[in-house]
Order: structure tokens, then C-alpha cells, then sequence
């Protein structure tokens, strides 16, 4: 292959990078293929002679990883926040994201009982995320929806919940939780945050995560 079609190949990956960058709902990730596709169009100006581009370019790559930077050492401030099964706000929360929720678990359907335990996860004091499960005794939570803003899925708020607030399900005497399989991007984020296959029947893989 001759250098100039290899050049244009590094040209062609920066540009789909950073279209693709603005179709990616998570800041992060937006931001990182933003960062991976300036720095392929800086090669590519730098290649060319194109310094303008390299230039340009190179701007946007530091501009991207100072964005990172910022978002990785801010300190962050987590909690939980307990609600009724019937509070107007978690009613408002769950129409308001229905469509985002039927692509995450397209199965789910609202049906709370006298053993639902259902929080809201706070970010910087701000709604980010919802969590419904059922108590079935024994220990065993059977979670039903852990729901979380595109915006904000990163493994942050997995290890908040399920690490540094472990506390808050073994006052409750729980110590397992289950999970549905759902679609392929909700499985991936179980097993990101510990969870494992657990058994299996005709409606999917069931996985699991110890409280420890």
C-alpha cells in the first residue's frame, strides 16, 4: 500500500471518530473518541503538510483531555434517596424516561408490592438513576429495574451502590442480588459491576451479585 492511501486512511478514521462522537449519548466515551479522532486528524495534517489541520486538531485533543481530566478529579458527591412505591415524582421519572427504559429492559413493567424497596441515585445531588427491586426472603433482592440517565453510565455509580453503600442492603438483611439478563448493553453493564450468571430459563441468563 502506497503512503498516500495510507494517509488517507488515517484521514477517513478521524473523520468517522468524531462522527460518531456526537451520536454517543455518554460525556465520556463522547469524549474520549473525540480525543482518538483529533489526534488521527493531527497525523493526518502533519502527514499532508496540512499544518493548519494538525494545528486545529490538536487543540481539540487538548481540549478533550482537560474535559476528561475534570470530569475524573472532580470529586463527586453520591447518595441514595428511599421513596414510596406511589410518590408523584417516581411516577413523573418513569414516564418521563419510558422510551429509554423499554430499550434498556424491555420486559419491565411497573407492578410494586409491600416488599418493593425502590431509591433514586443521586449525583451531585441531581436524579441520575433509579432502582426498583422486590424482597423474596432469605436475603435475596430481586432487582426489576436499575435504570441510569445515559449521560451519567459509568462504572462510578456501580461502584457506589454496590460497593461503598453495601452497607445500606445488609441493614436491610439482604445479601444477594439478582438481576434479568435484558439486552446485550444491559448484561455488559452487570457483569461491569460484579454481577455474574447465576442460573438460566427460558426467559434468559439470571445473574447475581453477593453483598459483601
Amino acid at each position: 500500500m502506497d503512503p498516500k492511501s495510507i494517509y488517507e486512511i488515517i484521514g477517513y478514521a478521524g473523520f468517522v471518530l468524531l462522527a460518531v462522537s456526537f451520536l454517543l449519548s455518554s460525556v465520556i466515551w463522547a469524549r474520549i473518541i473525540t480525543l482518538v479522532g483529533a489526534l488521527c486528524f493531527v497525523a493526518y495534517g502533519l502527514l499532508i503538510g496540512a499544518y493548519p489541520v494538525a494545528l486545529l486538531n490538536l487543540i481539540v485533543a487538548g481540549l478533550s483531555l482537560y474535559r476528561l481530566y475534570q470530569i475524573y478529579s472532580t470529586k463527586e458527591y453520591f447518595t441514595l434517596l428511599e421513596v414510596q412505591h406511589d410518590s408523584k415524582y417516581l411516577m413523573a421519572f418513569l414516564d418521563f424516561h419510558a422510551e429509554e427504559i423499554k430499550r434498556c429492559l424491555p420486559d419491565f413493567t411497573y407492578l410494586p408490592s409491600e416488599q418493593s424497596l425502590t431509591f433514586f441515585l443521586l449525583r451531585d445531588m441531581a436524579p441520575v438513576g433509579l432502582f426498583i427491586a422486590e424482597g423474596r426472603g432469605g436475603g435475596a433482592l430481586w432487582m426489576q429495574l436499575d435504570f441510569v440517565v445515559p449521560s451519567y453510565r459509568d462504572l462510578n455509580i456501580g461502584r457506589f451502590l454496590y460497593e461503598q453503600k453495601a452497607g445500606f442492603f445488609k441493614d436491610k438483611d439482604i445479601r444477594k442480588i439478582y438481576s434479568a439478563s435484558g439486552t446485550a448493553a444491559h448484561t455488559r453493564a452487570l457483569r461491569q459491576m460484579g454481577f455474574l450468571p447465576d442460573s438460566s430459563d427460558n426467559t434468559g441468563v439470571l445473574y447475581s451479585r453477593a453483598i459483601n
